[in-house]
Parts: structure tokens; C-alpha cells; sequence
């Protein structure tokens, strides 16, 4: 995959909302402590793939990581799926296929991939527990975490372990109506 093939206007409009999340909302929440260094040295690298055709996306994820092999002034990749995995189930199977593969490709331990979907449920949450919103996103997504850099990262953190329930705790004051209108605002271009 050595040539860049432009996004569709679709596409274009799902990476868009996807940037203005990580700066509006994972940045400027603090929900992950280390987004805004990789977004201040702009290391962050935004990919958009049709997920409908599962075959496409799951070798675009594999070049993804060789990209990352090959590249180290990139930090972390956001693959963003659209369209075709906007059922939560569906990209919880196509998420169970994409760990299987990393692990068959031998990126077990060197990258691993956090998971952001628009319909996230923690297993045994209330879909509208606000403490959803810790991973819900505008577009369903996968994002690929070079592990030495998050070792880097958590090792200079203080109490690294109470990220996710400060996450929550902040997500449940804010209150599931104010969050799902940020995300559908961001979703429609409307930051």
C-alpha cells in the first residue's frame, strides 16, 4: 500500500469529525493524558477504510503496522471504518478478527489496538451509562498503539491504573445527553 489513494467525500467528512474528536473531546477532556503531546507534535496518523469488505480493511490494518515498522516518527494510527461496521456486533466480530490477525502476524507485544465505536457498551454497562462516552467516538474505529510508547508514557504517569475511573466518573457528570450531542454534532461536521 505505498500509494496514497484519496478518501471518498464520506470518508473525508468521517476523518474530519475523528481529528475534531481527538482535539474537542480526548484532548481537551484529558481523557487520555498523553493524546495531546502525539497531537502537538502531530504524530497522529489518520486513515479512513470501507469497512464493508472486511478482507480490504483487515490488510489495510496489517500495512498500518508495517507503515509503523517502517516509520517511527509516527506514534499511533486511528483507522477509521466507515462505512459497514455501524452495528456495535459487527465491529466487535470484525475487533476479535483484527486482534487474531496481529497476533498471527507477529505484532503481539509490539502493537496492540484500543477499540472507539459511536455505539460503545462496556460489558454489563447501561448502553446510556455515561461512562460509555470513555469510548465512544463519531465513527467506529480502531487505534493502533506502538506498546513501547505506551509503556514509555505510563511509566512518567502518576497512578496510571486511575485513568479509567476518573474517565468515568468525569464522563457521568457531564450526563449521556450532553455527551451523545457533542458526538452527533462532530459526527455531522458541526464541532
Amino acid at each position: 500500500m505505498s500509494a496514497s489513494i484519496e478518501p471518498t467525500p464520506n470518508q473525508a467528512q468521517a476523518l474530519a469529525a475523528t481529528r475534531a474528536w481527538v482535539e474537542t473531546f480526548v484532548v481537551a477532556r484529558n481523557v487520555c493524558p498523553f493524546a495531546g503531546r502525539e497531537v502537538a507534535r502531530d504524530t497522529i496518523r489518520y486513515v479512513a477504510v470501507e469497512a464493508g469488505d472486511w478482507e480490504r480493511a483487515l490488510l489495510t490494518l496489517v500495512a498500518e503496522c508495517e507503515r509503523l515498522d517502517e516509520t517511527p516518527a509516527i506514534e499511533t494510527t486511528l483507522l477509521v471504518l466507515t462505512p459497514g461496521l455501524e452495528a456495535f456486533d459487527d465491529y466487535l466480530d470484525f475487533l476479535a478478527v483484527a486482534e487474531a490477525l496481529l497476533a498471527d502476524q507477529g505484532y503481539e507485544g509490539t502493537y496492540q489496538l484500543a477499540s472507539f465505536h459511536p455505539d460503545y457498551c462496556f460489558e454489563g454497562a447501561e448502553e446510556e451509562d455515561a461512562a460509555n462516552f470513555t469510548n465512544r467516538s463519531p465513527w467506529p474505529m480502531l487505534h493502533l498503539l506502538r506498546e513501547a510508547g505506551l509503556e514509555r508514557a505510563l511509566a512518567h504517569y502518576p497512578d496510571p491504573e486511575a485513568i479509567p475511573e476518573r474517565n468515568m466518573v468525569a464522563m457521568r457528570e457531564l450526563g449521556t445527553a450532553a455527551l451523545a450531542s457533542a458526538l452527533a454534532a462532530l459526527r455531522d461536521g458541526k464541532r
